[in-house]
């Protein structure tokens, strides 16, 4: 998926804290001032005072809201009775839908055909019209343009637009209010909408506080325009963390950033399933991909001089689509060295299987599943059978000793770590 931006000629200037000011007064009756609590569990395995700041908990399950109302608190009498329409699959659809509706407001959302739908069922109960049109988000976009020129409609864009940054720099207003004395704040980027505001919220009060960005090593689309000095469109790429898969930044967050962000890294999807797994397990938090990636370059040292630092990452999202939700959870537990898939080759006569599976017993893995082939292993010599093992275990250091145990007892590996 990608957003695609309009871009022009003259030099977008940075979103000012005044207008940030001004869209905090207008929302924050309207959105949850969201917890941003200390997290003892990645206080203690970081070496850092870490505060969670869970947009999460907003209605809509993100903080796409703060952007979205603030947008559509500024239209005018006429454009407010024409309507607004927007694109998205996801977290900006429901935002617009749900404060479309408490503002009295016609909302319609074009999504891509494939959206899941649970996120077009979701979208309509919060009072849009959805429009299911085009293969990918480009070609929802295109034609949510042509509708709103047909219908009147305005286009809420969902990050390239200077209504919704100040929105969403209304989190760093109220990160400033909940603990003023964090030194260093970590942000998924996409787009760059949450991060433009954030930072300028943020650096306009205490340009000592260090504002780093983080995204997906498949689409570093603010990496690349911050290195380029320019806004530059990236290869299209995939990552679980769909909220923030955006191949070209806007102009306008563009601006924001260079300006005032200090930093920004990248994570793996190995080290954002493991983050999604750490928060579900550890902090009883649901976190969607592009929440948890903060706390994926957190845990996987992406950043440094974070010792003894107040750090707030921003888990910016919630929404898992639960027929996916299962995959991710398995993919963290395999980064974490908590499920592991080994694949043996034992001796071709009755019992070798069975004491495999008592020596792993014996080693405190739990044998998950065995997939046991033998007629059609052709590359296999005779006398032999591969065996595959998924074994649920501690992490690391563990699957070493399960390695060894085995090698000591002569079974062939057929895996690497």
């Amino acid at each position: 998926m990608s957003d695609t931006t309009e871009q022009t000629d003259t030099p977008a200037e940075p979103i000012t804290y005044r207008e940030i000011e001004e869209a905090h007064s207008r929302v924050r009756d309207a959105i949850l001032t969201s917890p941003c609590n200390k997290s003892e569990t990645l206080s203690e395995r970081t070496g850092a005072q870490v505060y969670l700041k869970l947009e999460n908990l907003q209605r809509t399950g993100s903080f796409k809201e703060r952007g979205a109302r603030n947008r559509l608190m500024l239209l005018s009498e006429e454009e407010r009775d024409n309507g607004v329409i927007a694109a998205s699959a996801g977290n900006h659809a429901q935002a617009v839908a749900y404060h479309g509706t408490q503002l009295g407001i016609s909302s319609k959302i074009v999504m891509p055909e494939p959206t899941p739908l649970v996120k077009v069922t979701r979208t309509r109960r919060f009072g849009a019209e959805v429009v299911l049109h085009g293969a990918n988000y480009d070609e929802s976009y295109e034609h949510a343009c042509e509708l709103a020129e047909q219908e009147g409609r305005t286009f809420v864009h969902p990050f390239n637009d200077r209504g919704v940054i100040a929105g969403q720099g209304t989190l760093g207003l109220e990160l400033l209010e909940q603990n003023p004395y964090l030194d260093t704040i970590i942000c998924a980027v996409g787009g760059g909408g949450l991060i433009s505001g954030v930072a300028a919220a943020l650096k306009e009060t205490n340009p000592k506080i260090r504002v780093i960005g983080v995204e997906p090593e498949t689409l570093p689309s603010m990496k690349t325009a911050l290195e380029n000095h320019r806004v530059t469109e990236v290869p299209n790429g995939q990552t679980i963390a769909d909220g923030v898969a955006v191949r070209q930044v806007g102009d306008l967050t563009y601006a924001s950033a260079e300006k005032y962000v200090d930093e920004m890294v990248t994570v793996s999807e190995r080290e954002i399933a493991n983050a999604i797994l750490v928060l579900l397990e550890e902090e009883k938090t649901v976190a969607e991909g592009a929440g948890a990636i903060p706390v994926a370059a957190l845990l996987s040292d992406k950043i440094d001089n974070l010792e003894g630092r107040k750090v707030c990452p921003i888990i910016c999202g919630g929404n898992i689509d639960v027929n996916v939700i299962s995959k991710i959870i398995d993919r963290g537990l395999a980064a974490a060295g908590r499920i592991y898939r080994i694949d043996l080759q034992i001796r071709d006569v009755p019992g070798s299987l069975a004491k495999v599976l008592t020596l792993l017993g014996e080693l405190d893995a739990n044998v998950m599943e065995v997939y046991h082939e033998r007629t059609f292993a052709d590359d296999t010599e005779l006398g032999v059978t591969n065996v595959e093992l998924k074994l649920e275990t501690r992490g690391r250091d563990h699957i070493e000793k399960i390695r060894e145990a085995l090698n000591n007892e002569g079974y062939k590996i057929l895996d690497h770590l």
